[in-house]
């Protein structure tokens, strides 16, 4: 090998190009930042993580270590193991009204792997994938990564962050491949009604080929408040052929740790493709965790335990939002599913100066950062509160937006902290000076 040959080597990067295009999640991002303010000694109210803070019902977890008992430890179908898919078929059919083969079933490890699956698998480069924003942030993480268009949907407050078929009307083009759906919805809680609903399915019946999907995350579906009802889009007319139905167990059964979730496909021969990916990704998932998944969802049991953690949720939610109203500078509204709330911080960020340091800010910082980037890192490192900033749930598009999301799913006494401690940094209008000052954690 010549010295030219050998220096053209060394000079070519480690990473592919593409690693630059895929983003994050920051829930699991500021984890570091947390166990640096806890070694520090000081004990962190952690809003952050998407996780009930109840544990696994027990019957669920008999069922985990019975089967491993019995030996449920080995390979097995990669699209999943049918006693799990005929549970999913039933259940999920029953509840929407849909009769569903369990041939379009397929479990993955958590509902998080076919998000960014369906996006390789339905997508081209150049084609356009919509989603809602705030939203999920791996929605729009994968989108640059594949090669296609990222196209959000703002959901605004005035609207209750809800959208009309009108609004989304207004981004469907030729090139539109994919539509994400959630609801309940991650992170503002709210919840679609049968007449909207029948709104976005006329708009995507009437303005969309039959090859474009609808990527229907119904993740938080068991977790409702106020006597709300979940509504699928895959049970209204014309639009199970046209629909990816995803749920799992991870937030209705508070089993994050279990890692599984599932999508039911239009067609036996999407399925046997998403099976291929497992194939390559995966292998398998755990059988013992599978059967497990199944006891959750026809168990009686289940349904008491669940009812359980949502209506100590509905409680944390209806104090949480009372003591954001009381604060200065925050409103919030109420949201009617899940287990967030996501309150609009603008007046804090103009009270305390975070809009000013932000614009004062050098421009390389500024555009790692916003306002409300600054108040939740000060939150965190001055008072000792985890929460999420506005574009943690989408960044397009996501400047001059001011919110956080605190996840109310940790306890009465901790949730009682965390709002006077947001309220105490609230009035910090010199320790956020000198903390900008400092120039640490801005981002």
């Amino acid at each position: 090998m010549t010295i030219a040959s050998a220096t053209s080597q060394l000079a070519r990067p480690l990473f592919a190009d593409r690693v630059a295009m895929i983003d994050t999640e920051n829930a699991f991002k500021v984890g570091p930042f947390i166990k640096e303010v806890e070694d520090a000694g000081h004990k962190v109210v952690k809003c952050n993580l998407g996780e009930p803070d109840f544990p696994l019902p027990r019957h669920i977890a008999e069922e985990v270590k019975r089967q491993i008992d019995n030996d449920m430890t080995h390979y097995n179908d990669p699209q999943g193991i049918l006693p799990l898919r005929q549970a999913i078929a039933r259940t999920m059919g029953e509840d929407r009204g849909l009769d569903i083969n369990p041939n379009r079933v397929v479990v993955f490890p958590g509902a998080k792997p076919p998000i960014g699956f369906s996006q390789q698998t339905y997508c081209n480069a150049g084609d356009e994938v919509i989603y809602p924003s705030p939203g999920f942030p791996i929605y729009e993480s994968f989108v640059r990564y594949i090669g296609a268009s990222a196209v959000p949907l703002h959901l605004e407050e005035k609207s209750g962050f809800s959208f009309s078929g009108a609004d989304l009307a207004r981004l469907i083009t030729d090139r539109t491949k994919l539509i994400y759906l959630n609801f309940p919805s991650n992170p503002t809680g709210g919840v679609a009604s049968r007449a909207e609903l029948e709104d976005i399915a006329r708009v995507i019946l009437s303005n969309t080929s039959p090859e474009v999907r609808v990527y229907s995350d119904e993740v938080y579906e068991r977790i409702l408040f106020d006597g709300e009802k979940h509504v699928s889009i895959a049970s209204l007319p014309g639009m199970e052929e046209r629909t990816i139905l995803v749920s799992g167990v991870s937030k209705s059964y508070s089993w994050t740790g279990g890692r599984v979730g599932w999508a039911v496909f239009p067609t036996a021969e999407e399925a046997a493709v998403f099976k291929n990916l497992n194939i390559n990704y995966f292998s398998c998932i755990p059988a013992y965790n599978q059967m497990g998944a199944k006891v959750a969802l026809e168990s009686p049991e289940s349904a008491i335990s669940t009812g359980e953690m949502v209506s100590a949720f509905s409680k944390r939610r209806d104090f949480v939002v009372d003591a954001l109203n009381s604060i200065e500078g925050i409103h919030c509204q109420k949201p009617k599913g899940a287990f967030y709330v996501f309150p609009n911080i603008g007046g804090v960020c103009e009270n305390i100066g975070a809009v000013e340091a932000y614009a004062a800010l050098p421009p390389s910082v500024r555009d790692l950062t916003t306002p409300s980037t600054l108040f939740q890192l000060f939150l965190l490192f001055r008072h000792h509160v985890a929460t999420l900033d506005r574009k943690s749930f989408g960044r397009i598009g996501s400047e001059g937006k001011h919110y956080l999301r605190l996840s109310i799913a940790t306890s009465k006494e901790q949730l009682e902290l965390g709002m006077q401690r947001i309220a105490d940094a609230s009035r910090d209008v010199d320790g956020f000076r000198t903390y900008v000052r400092e120039g640490k954690h801005l981002y």
